[in-house]
């Protein structure tokens, strides 16, 4: 029997190399690498031609501006935390994957992402965690249906060390090549830098307190995040915390910490993955921010929206950040987060 085709991103590193490894048993597997503009695409030519496979690079600079580098900016400068990785996979990486897809006649598509797929009821596709230590499906929740239902995740099963050993045992070049842990268009890690380059970026202005007294002076409230209490550079009786960002008035509000917990998150666009929409309230986990910490949560239906009632406060939700939702090891779906407190869903 012919193996279905399947396009594979590669990235030059090692997760996406021995996803290769083991894709190639079952499918045809054709390597693409998307271009940004920043270079690099020479390891995953070489990583590609070492494992015998097709290989095109593919420029998607147009894309990214659109989807992720100009909401980024615009966040930013509205005094919100934007998580770009999760605008760009359903927006920019898996439409680019899936449109060469089509162009090999149909198939797959893969990434090495640690998360697994598995066919839900009512022919709904689930997206679920992969192993504790190294889970992605975080970044993951905004996918939709139709991408999942065509998406293959191989190492779902596997711990990162796993992989890496099995790099090694396979002689694979870059089994011991260190992860990147940066934003991909901005190489360099320092946001404010990148922001101040190619935007008109906020000036210098007032840090203050919650009775609008002046503390001293802010660099610009690109350069702040709820919660943010590193940096800030003012003394007082207390350590410092950014409780709020105000764009009108170009201030950046610092507490002790104390009002920063929320029982209450309003979130706004929701994509449901294991169920086609929310109509009753729902008992979930929630994680707020890319880390492995999940809260008891009820669902609310809230406008258009969902509104999130905490078991146990939340530290800073953030709006421009995301919340998914889980029911154990299953993604439910994920929504991004507005604002916290001060309204009602009755």
């Amino acid at each position: 029997m012919k193996k279905p085709h399947l396009v594979l991103g590669l990235s030059g590193g090692v997760d996406s190399a021995v996803s290769a490894l083991l894709l190639r048993e079952s499918y045809q597997v054709y390597c693409l690498w998307l271009d940004i503009g920043l270079g690099g695409g020479e390891d995953a030519a070489a990583m590609a031609d070492w494992l015998g496979l097709p290989f095109e690079k593919k420029d998607i600079r147009r894309e990214l501006e659109h989807f992720v580098c100009q909401p980024f900016v615009e966040d930013y400068l509205a005094g919100r935390t934007p998580l770009p990785c999760a605008r760009c996979n359903p927006l920019v990486k898996f439409p680019a994957l899936l449109q060469k897809a089509e162009e090999l006649g149909g198939g797959y598509v893969a990434t090495g992402h640690y998360a697994r797929v598995t066919q839900g009821p009512e022919g709904r596709i689930l997206l679920r965690k992969g192993q504790p230590a190294n889970d992605q499906s975080y970044m993951l929740g905004r996918l939709t249906q139709s991408i999942l239902r065509r998406t293959v995740f191989p190492l779902g099963g596997y711990e990162k060390v796993q992989v890496r050993a099995l790099a090694a045992q396979r002689g694979v070049p870059v089994a011991h090549k260190p992860d990147s842990m940066e934003i991909c268009f901005i190489p360099g890690g320092d946001y404010a830098a990148w922001l101040d380059a190619r935007a008109q970026t906020p000036p210098p202005g007032d840090f203050v307190d919650r009775e609008g007294r002046v503390l001293g002076r802010h660099k610009g409230i690109h350069h702040y995040t709820l919660g943010q209490g590193r940096g800030l550079g003012i003394s007082g009786p207390h350590r410092y915390f950014v409780s709020d960002i105000d764009p009108a008035r170009n201030t950046v509000t610092l507490s002790d910490g104390s009002d920063l917990s929320a029982r209450r998150v309003f979130c706004t666009h929701p994509n449901w993955i294991s169920i086609p929409g929310l109509e009753a309230p729902m008992e979930v986990t929630v994680r707020l921010r890319h880390s492995r910490t999940e809260t008891p949560a009820r669902l609310h239906p809230w406008k258009d929206g969902v509104a999130l009632e905490l078991a146990v406060p939340a530290r800073a939700p953030t709006p421009g950040q995301l919340a998914v939702f889980y029911q154990e090891d299953i993604v439910v779906g994920s929504a991004w987060i507005e604002k916290e407190d001060g309204d009602t869903w009755s």
